[in-house]
């Protein structure tokens, strides 16, 4: 049975992000280089990158327990991390702060008291919902793309399957579960979307000659991978493959017609989970089997991954974490397949839940490895913001209900587009008696007496008798500019896997079956659309009001002031161009590196004695937990992943990386008989390299390749100066740009306080500082005789300046844009132009490794462009500059 599981709700996850971020260098360089470049090109602080901060946050902690902690089940990594062995070693002693949230030096507040009890307590909640395969939850609010998400997942475990196929712990095959056929709709945005979005472009090519995908909608729907095959992704919901109990015996026909389903014997292991599951598994009774299912068994190294993923939590377990009784096989049926696959000598690589709220009912998910919550999506413009609108009596009371909020949402949006998407409605009935003949009489005369065409009303209710094949075409592009529906009356669509992002408000004054609905139904308009953050208006009776907020307290820990008060610190700034516009001449830095090849000689010295081999030994120590700062240093770890390379796979390998097809621009093609030469004829031997490399593989790529390309080539650096005269801002296609900030920290042009000095600066009519001593920094150098303009450029960072300075990211090794936050021009005796470029930083972010790069970036094209270039601490920044 499983064990009984402690009640203490401790937020391992946190800590787990606050590790990697603490130690995000370290973790990167332990990263193979195709993870690196992966990440890098998925990272928003790339300007083309495409995902959302919150996705991009759980793509790392996706690789981080990936590869960084080999695949371990959580509670392993628990152990570790609290006892600070094997990754952890030496990590720092960092808590949470209950009341504010916030990290603190003194440790865990959880583990205050009797650490050793409480480490039992969490560990044995961690450890009672193992499986025989890693699990992981990721928790994030809808409407942050966690599909996006899943499919980049996917991408990544194939890209790295196909480049390293004999490590285990990448996924060769994925299945992807939905719960139900609405979702399962949603989740054909893993096989539609744009691909070249989350991928390097060397590769995309590569994915879609490769990927295999299979959409199981239809039961009769047969799985037709090939055996053995990779690259698979199997879309289904839980329906199509999940294994049942047979409470019949077939009739002949039956048995003649069926679709391929055979009886599965149940393993031993679900045993232990009877009371998760909650029906009793009889491991002498046989479970009925499909086709799908037996089809997965002989799919190597299979990735599961589960969407909306609280529907795999069973009755029991449900039960104790505050939900009613209901019974789901779904777990089950990932056991069964993860045994059947083992006894097949494949593996399920892991189990990758996602579901919206890391809590159930009102306790905290052991097994959450990264939340994004409700109200951070708010605060972070991911979503919308919510004004909620509360009616007492209308239940009887229909037509007050819907004029009131059709009149009102008509006003905001009428004639207006978003993105070119006309702004709908959505009212949610109880019944389809309900919709047909009150609701939606009701909505035809309060449209026809706002002279709206009914026209614009579309009906979903699940009945094909009202809901025509053309009508669910019309739901399904509701998304699309040629769209002119805007009301649309539902019935049970409230639920997950409806993606609607020009959804602007729902209205629900009836109390539906299940609580949930309410909260799922009002989450529906916040999907977030145009690049500024909208508002959903949402319309329910007073005891939905009482229902949601129940609900909100339970899945997301908010409040009903917290989700209304959500993001609503910043205001909407129009930021218009004061003419003339400000145009500069500054000097781009051009650098061309040339490839020579390098006339070969023999007898070439490798320099294999010098290699330091302590530095690709793994080793490991043991420590005390009651003196964790003694460590007792223990034997080399022997279990070392390598290949054996022969003196043919050597030299293929090394040709890999220096062998071009086609030659290198001027450069003839370096064979791999030209290789084995020098290698036969240097002064190490082929059979020495071989032994260093065969000993330890990283040698090969870390020593051998690079002295081989400089056997091979020289690189030649030339350095050239281009003058070009920018904008510093361009001209906005409506007229404006749109931004949000706090009221204290916007400047604008027509304010008294800068009316002696505005003639100095406002290249726009509204600046927007993102601290206060930026604001205080602009304010000084307004008031600096000696300045003769000062315009602040750090607030338009997204293609709308010119002004920019490239710069290499010492820890990504990528391309990135910097916008420096103030150009000042100084008065000089002579008459001529002195610009300097100021940046504004935190005091501790003066030594920063990428404040340093982009520091010397800009200062390389000031000095080109006759500027200078100065750094001011936030603390120093209300005393201006020393001009």
């Amino acid at each position: 049975m499983a064990k009984k599981k402690s009640q203490i709700d401790f937020p391992f996850y946190t800590y787990l992000k606050h590790f990697h971020d603490e130690n995000r260098k370290k973790i990167y360089n332990a990263y193979k280089p195709l993870t690196q470049k992966f990440l890098n090109f998925n990272n928003p602080e790339n300007p083309d990158a495409w995902l959302r901060e919150p996705q991009f946050e759980a793509l790392e902690m996706y690789v981080f327990l990936k590869e960084y902690l080999g695949n371990k089940y959580l509670y392993e990594i628990f152990e570790e991390w609290f006892t600070k062995k094997g990754r952890f070693e030496k990590r720092s002693d960092v808590g949470i702060s209950k009341k504010m949230q916030q990290f603190d030096m003194f440790g865990p507040s959880e583990f205050q008291g009797d650490d050793k009890e409480m480490f039992k307590q969490v560990f044995s909640q961690i450890e009672s919902f193992k499986q025989i395969y890693p699990n992981f939850i990721f928790a994030l609010t809808m409407g942050l793309g966690k599909t996006v998400l899943m499919a980049t997942s996917i991408f990544y475990e194939f890209l790295l399957a196909n480049k390293y196929p004999k490590t285990s712990r990448y996924c060769h095959n994925a299945l992807v579960f939905a719960p139900d056929k609405t979702v399962l709709q949603s989740l054909k945005e893993i096989e539609t979307f744009d691909k070249s979005k989350v991928i390097p472009p060397e590769y995309v090519n590569w994915l879609d000659t490769h990927l295999k995908f299979h959409f199981l909608d239809d039961t009769g729907v047969s799985l037709n991978a090939l055996d053995n095959s990779k690259f698979n992704i199997i879309i289904s919901n839980t329906q199509k493959i999940i294994l049942k109990k047979q409470h019949k015996k077939k009739s002949a026909s039956e048995s003649l017609f069926n679709d391929g389903g055979t009886m599965h014997k149940a393993k031993s292991l679900n045993k232990d989970f009877e009371d998760l599951y909650g029906f009793e598994i009889d491991t002498d009774k046989e479970l009925l089997s499909n086709q799908r299912f037996a089809k997965l068994t002989r799919l190597k190294q299979l990735g599961i991954y589960v969407d909306e993923a609280h529907h795999v939590f069973g009755s029991n377990l449900a039960k104790d974490f505050g939900l009613k009784k209901t019974s789901t096989s779904l777990r089950v049926t990932i056991n069964e397949l993860a045994e059947a696959l083992n006894d097949s000598g494949s593996r399920v690589v892991g189990c990758y839940n996602y579901t919206g709220t890391p809590y159930i009912g009102k306790r905290l998910l052991p097994e959450v490895v990264y939340a994004y919550g409700l109200k951070d999506a708010i605060d972070n413009r991911y979503l919308k913001q919510v004004k909620i609108y509360g009616f007492d009596n209308v239940k009887t009371q229909t037509k007050a209900f819907v004029k009131t909020a059709i009149s009102e949402f008509w006003e905001k949006h009428k004639d207006k587009r978003y993105e070119g998407l006309l702004p709908k409605f959505a009212f949610f009935a109880s019944s389809i008696d309900e919709l047909q003949n009150e609701l939606r009489p009701i909505v035809e005369e309060v449209l026809s007496d706002l002279d709206i065409p009914t026209s614009k009303i579309l009906i979903n209710v699940g009945d094909p008798k009202i809901t025509t094949n053309d009508d669910l075409r019309e739901f399904r592009n509701l998304d699309r500019p040629n769209s002119e529906k805007q009301f649309i009356l539902l019935v049970n669509k409230g639920k997950e896997g409806w993606n609607c992002r020009s959804l602007f408000g729902v209205g629900l004054h009836r109390e539906p079956k299940s609580k949930i609905f309410v909260l799922q139904a009002t989450m529906r308009c916040l999907r977030a659309i145009s690049d500024v953050q909208q508002e959903g208006m949402v319309y329910l009776s007073s005891d939905n009001i009482k229902t949601l907020e129940g609900e909100l307290e339970q899945n997301f820990k908010l409040s009903m002031d917290d989700l209304i008060s959500a993001g609503d610190d910043k205001e909407l700034v129009e930021i218009k161009l004061v003419p003339p516009p400000v145009k500069i001449k500054i000097k781009r830095i051009k650098k061309l590196h040339q490839l020579n090849e390098n006339k070969l000689r023999n007898g070439i010295d490798l320099e294999i004695d010098k290699i330091d081999y302590d530095n690709y030994k793994i080793k490991r120590t043991v420590r005390d937990i009651k003196n964790i700062s003694d460590s007792t240093k223990l034997e080399e770890v022997a279990d070392y992943e390598r290949r054996e390379f022969s003196e043919f796979t050597l030299i293929a390998e090394i040709t890999r990386y220096l062998y071009h097809p086609e030659g290198v621009d001027h450069l003839s093609k370096i064979s791999c008989l030209e290789i084995k030469k020098v290698l036969e004829s240097s002064f190490d031997g082929v059979q020495n390299i071989l032994k260093s490399v065969n000993k330890h593989n990283e040698i090969l790529y870390d020593w051998i390749i690079p002295r081989l390309f400089n056997v091979f080539y020289t690189i030649k650096s030339f350095t050239d100066e281009v003058e070009e005269e920018i904008e510093l801002v361009k001209e906005p296609a409506e007229g404006f740009y749109r931004m949000k900030a706090k009221a204290e920290l916007i400047a604008n042009i027509n304010d008294l306080k800068y009316a002696s000095n505005k003639s100095k600066s406002f290249h726009l009519d509204n600046y927007c500082f993102d601290s206060n001593p930026e604001s205080q920094m602009f304010s000084s150098l307004l008031k600096d005789e000696v300045i003769e303009k000062v315009w602040f450029t750090g607030m338009l960072t997204h293609g709308q300046s010119d002004f920019l300075i490239r710069y290499i990211d010492p820890e990504s090794h990528t391309v990135r844009s910097y916008y420096p936050d103030f150009l000042v021009k100084v008065k000089t005796n002579d008459g001529s132009e002195r610009y300097i470029i100021i940046e504004v930083k935190g005091d501790n972010k003066i030594d920063d490794a990428v404040v340093k790069a982009k520091a010397d970036y800009a200062t390389q094209l000031a000095y080109a462009s006759g500027m200078t270039y100065q750094i001011i601490k936030g603390s120093e920044a209300n005393n201006g500059i020393e001009i």
